[in-house]
C-alpha cells in the first residue's frame, strides 16, 4: 500500500484537496512528488515509483479512497489524479476446473523451478492452454517487456485526457492471423486490478497494429488441493475512448494434465 504519511504531505504540500475534481482532474509533477517527500528517509515513502503503484483498490492511500480518487500515469514524470472508478473487479470463477489435456508429447521439466507469474503463464502458452482458451491456433509470442505508448486520448467519466510516453508492461503477447492478445499475469488471487494495467496496453498496441483486434486477457496461478490450476479472464473495451468501457466477455479455469 502506497504510504499515507507521503501522500497526505504531497496533497498538503499542493493544495490538492481545493482542487475542483468536478471539472478536470490534478496535474502532479514527478519533481512535486520529490520535493514533497526529499526529508522521509524510507524508500516506500519517497520512491514516486512505489508512491505511485496502486494496482488495487486496497494498494491507494487513505487520501485517495476517502476522496474516491486514483491515479494514472499521464506522461513520463507526470500524473493525473481524478475522481471516478480506475479498477475494475476481477470476478471469481467458480464454474468446474476444467481438464486440459496438453498438446506437448514431453513434459516440461523446466516449469517446476521458481514460482514466478511469468513462468506459470509461459508453461500455460507451451501448453497451448492460450491458443485455446482464446480459440486461436495461430497465436504466438511476439510481445514482452516494458515499452512506451505512443500519443492517445481517452476519457475516464467526463474527463477528456491525453497520455503520451508511459512505459507499459506486457507479462505476454501473442499475436496470431486477425488478432493481438496481452496479457496480465498474477500469482496471487486478486479480487480487482487497476483499468490501466489492460486499457494502455490496449490502446498502445491497437495503434501501431491497426488491422488486427486487440484482446486484454487477466491470468493467473492458484494453487488448490494441492494443484496448480489456471484461472484466466478475457476482456474486452467496447469503447476503445472509454477507459470505462471494459466488460468480461469470457473466463474459465483449467488444471492441465500431462
Amino acid at each position: 500500500m502506497a504510504s499515507d504519511k507521503a501522500w497526505n504531505k504531497i496533497f498538503k504540500d499542493n493544495n490538492i484537496l481545493n482542487h475542483n475534481f468536478d471539472k478536470k482532474p490534478f496535474v502532479l509533477s514527478a519533481n512535486n512528488i520529490k520535493k514533497s517527500c526529499q526529508e522521509f528517509t524510507k524508500t516506500h515513502d519517497k520512491e514516486v515509483r512505489i508512491l505511485c503503484k496502486q494496482d488495487t483498490r486496497e494498494d491507494r492511500p487513505k487520501v485517495f479512497v476517502d476522496n474516491k480518487l486514483f491515479i494514472l500515469p499521464k506522461h513520463n514524470g507526470e500524473y493525473y489524479i481524478l475522481r471516478g472508478e480506475g479498477y475494475v473487479d476481477i470476478p471469481d470463477i467458480t464454474t468446474d476446473i476444467i481438464d486440459y489435456d496438453s498438446k506437448l508429447e514431453f513434459t516440461l521439466e523446466t516449469s517446476n523451478v521458481g514460482d514466478s507469474e511469468m513462468q506459470y503463464l509461459d508453461y500455460a502458452y507451451a501448453n497451448s492452454l492460450i491458443r485455446t482458451f482464446m480459440d486461436d491456433t495461430s497465436l504466438v509470442l511476439t510481445i514482452r517487456g516494458r515499452k512506451y505508448t505512443p500519443e492517445f486520448k481517452f476519457r475516464v467519466g467526463t474527463n477528456n485526457l491525453e497520455v503520451s510516453s508511459v512505459q507499459t508492461e506486457v507479462d505476454a503477447g501473442y499475436e496470431g492471423k486477425d488478432s493481438i492478445v496481452l496479457v496480465e499475469a498474477k500469482n496471487f488471487s486478486a479480487t480487482n486490478v487497476i483499468i490501466r494495467q489492460l486499457y494502455y496496453p490496449f490502446r498502445q498496441w491497437g495503434q501501431h497494429v491497426r488491422t488486427k483486434k486487440v484482446f486484454p486477457v487477466f491470468f493467473e496461478k492458484r494453487v488448490i488441493d494441492g494443484e496448480n490450476i489456471f484461472y484466466i479472464w478475457q476482456f474486452e473495451f467496447t469503447d476503445k475512448d472509454d477507459y470505462n468501457s471494459i466488460k468480461l466477455v469470457q473466463s474459465g479455469r483449467y488444471r492441465i494434465k500431462s
